[in-house]
């Protein structure tokens, strides 16, 4: 059976394919500015990596003034790019996607990431650095899908925690569900909403 003509055709049957590449440990030993460099291209090879995988075409990648990227002929993209690990991805939907290596944090930063309430949802487990970065990665990856900023992290507002994978999130009068990877460490979230997400961490 031949590949369908239209480019689209495997996100629209529901799948969406984020990419993790891990970064060559030489890369902590470049100066401040090459490893920056370094790290956005790695990040964008991850891109190349998801649009292959999805069937998708990936032009020259552009932001606005704000860094947001800028969709192309349809095709909506987010990267993220940390010390250890790079991530992206392609959808035909605003998609957004966040990485974050797992560390204790202050209780003061918890207060400035979500309120008591959408803390409250995690039970037992609401002061964990594990339930921390699910909150963290998941609130980034819906401003990014939206083309807005961290300033609006605390407008994103926890619903729901159907379970250890999945969160729901409202934001601009949406409900935004989100899917979660736990590996090596790291947190990854990516928007889901009604996609089946399947993920790909290169060794």
């Amino acid at each position: 059976m031949g590949k369908p003509d239209n480019p689209h055709f495997k996100i629209q049957n529901g799948v969406i394919y984020p990419v993790i590449l891990p970064v060559p440990s030489a890369v902590k030993n470049f100066k401040p500015k090459d490893r920056v460099v370094f790290l956005s291209r790695h990040a964008r090879w991850a891109l190349e990596k998801s649009a292959e995988k999805s069937g998708l075409r990936l032009g020259d990648l552009v932001q606005d003034e704000n860094g947001a990227p800028v969709p192309i002929d349809g095709v909506y993209w987010s990267i993220s790019h940390k010390t250890q690990y790079v991530g992206g991805v392609v959808a035909t939907t605003a998609i957004g996607m966040d990485i974050e290596k797992i560390r204790n944090c202050s209780r003061a930063l918890f207060l400035k990431t979500a309120k008591e309430q959408e803390w409250s949802l995690a039970e037992t487990e609401k002061n964990s650095p594990i339930t921390f970065f699910r909150f963290w990665t998941s609130k980034e990856a819906v401003v990014k899908a939206c083309g807005t900023g961290i300033r609006d992290l605390m407008k994103c507002r926890i619903i729901q925690i159907p379970d250890a994978d999945h969160l729901v999130i409202r934001f601009k009068e949406k409900n935004w569900r989100i899917e979660h990877f736990l590996f090596d460490g790291h947190m990854a979230s990516i928007v889901k909403n009604n996609f089946k997400i399947d993920w790909t961490i290169e060794k």
